[in-house]
């Protein structure tokens, strides 16, 4: 709020031009027994000693944090080295301004370059843009921009895709002409095969697959990608454990079009939700069809660098029909954590983070398959997420282990289809250790 400093007289002269005599009468509209005339009741200033402990006994009471978490779907825990929030907190950097004059961001402009590249090195494809809002939202712009490319109107996402996921892409295309069809996942593999795609011809703009999917398994993506291109379709890759790009073949040299993917596995906290960060990327010759905001690397008459907005093909620059996409976000401040954790990490950092998420997951997927009445339904290779069959209703054995020992074992996935009551999507990542993957493994052994 600004503070805008008046004198005395200065308020009189506001009071006398609206007739009104003393500012006491600008309040004469609220009943006299609902006005505050003394001091309000808050209490006392503390010190920082002292509102610390506060914090931390308001704290103790969040028993949810302190369990252990096999929890994933779509939002991870990873550790994330302090120096990013250091940086992130700096105060050139601490603004939610939209960088579009270059002269007064070009740090900024430099960040979303940096951000821009490591995207393209990670996907393993020619161009990305930054600032999406989310994972979801980038597929949808995917799936819009497949039509754009293709100037189709059918497109084929597997049933594999995270069902959130899916449900913002129909909310995204509902009016827009677009028809999205779904195609079966194997109910033997978990992965989705080339052949269930049955709807699949010369009308179809693009097929869009998870990898690793929903259920935490990898897709053949090379196969899919042939199977799309020669119907002249696209294929759409969408990656919501980022983190799986440090152990697998990228999409880009399986024959992906376009990939998208949400960052929040680099640096980025749960934040029970959000704000996370989309990434963006796809071939060279689609650029003019990407949405949001690209910035490019220019130089000046006497040679220097500097970085600039190149392609912004909202309405707010171009005209309407022109636009390729309204999305209007600056999660700058993310996708700069993104950047960060990603240049302090390495390619050996992100790769050693990968092994130690699939080591784990495999070796607790092992250990849960052998407890009696537990399976593993899915064959095809997961990543750090995989879905364990129980004995009984996986909710109610979830909701008593979490009571009872303290431990979220996973998600119950009844809560997105019936079909699979006793099914819980379980995820490992770097953060646990053996300890809590045996503490989970015994509870559930004894719960049972």
């Amino acid at each position: 709020m600004r503070y805008i400093p008046n004198s005395p007289d200065e308020r009189a002269e506001m009071l006398r031009q609206i007739g009104v005599a003393s500012i006491e009468n600008l309040f004469d509209s609220i009943p006299e027994e609902l006005r505050l005339r003394g001091p309000l009741a808050v209490p006392a200033a503390l010190s920082e000693l002292e509102l610390l402990k506060k914090f931390d006994a308001m704290a103790v009471h969040n028993e949810a944090a302190r369990r252990i978490s096999f929890l994933g779907g779509g939002a991870y825990s990873h550790y994330s080295p302090t120096i990013v929030d250091h940086l992130i907190s700096r105060s050139e950097f601490f603004t939610a301004y939209t960088p579009y004059q270059p002269e007064i961001s070009q740090g900024t402009l430099q960040a979303i370059f940096e951000f821009q590249t490591l995207v393209c090195q990670l996907t393993g494809m020619d161009i990305a843009n930054a600032s999406m809002y989310d994972g979801s939202t980038a597929m949808a712009e995917a799936v819009l921009m497949a039509e754009r490319v293709t100037r189709r109107s059918k497109v084929i996402a597997s049933s594999a895709i995270h069902p959130e996921y899916l449900q913002v892409a129909h909310t995204y295309v509902q009016h827009a002409g677009i028809e999205l069809q779904h195609s079966p996942y194997s109910t033997e593999t978990g992965a989705t095969s080339a052949d269930s795609l049955t709807g699949l011809d010369d009308k179809t703009a693009a097929v869009v697959v998870q990898s690793p999917n929903f259920f935490g398994c990898v897709e053949d993506l090379q196969a899919l990608a042939d199977k799309a291109h020669a119907v002249g379709a696209l294929l759409i890759v969408v990656v919501t454990e980022a983190i799986s790009f440090g152990l697998l073949k990228s999409p880009g040299a399986c024959g992906a079009d376009i990939v998208v993917a949400e960052g929040q596995s680099f640096g980025v906290p749960l934040s029970f939700g959000g704000p996370y960060v989309g990434l963006f990327a796809t071939r060279d010759k689609y650029a003019r069809q990407i949405p949001g905001r690209l910035v490019g690397e220019a130089f000046d008459a006497k040679g220097r660098r500097g970085y600039v907005l190149t392609l912004a093909t909202r309405e707010q620059h171009i005209r309407r029909e022109k636009a390729t996409s309204n999305i209007c976000t600056n999660e700058g401040l993310i996708a700069l954590a993104a950047t960060i954790y990603l240049e302090t990490m390495g390619p050996r950092g992100i790769e050693e983070v990968a092994q130690q998420c699939a080591q784990k997951a495999h070796y607790a997927a092992r250990k849960l398959a052998e407890i009696e009445g537990f399976s593993l339904p899915f064959s095809a290779p997961f990543f750090d997420e995989f879905v364990v069959s129980g004995p009984g209703e996986a909710a109610t054995l979830l909701a008593k282990l979490a009571s009872e020992r303290g431990i979220d074992g996973g998600i119950a996935l009844s809560r997105y289809d019936p079909r699979r009551p006793n099914d819980f999507l379980v995820c490992v990542t770097e953060t646990n250790t053996r300890k809590d993957i045996d503490a989970l493994v015994s509870s559930l052994r004894e719960l049972v």
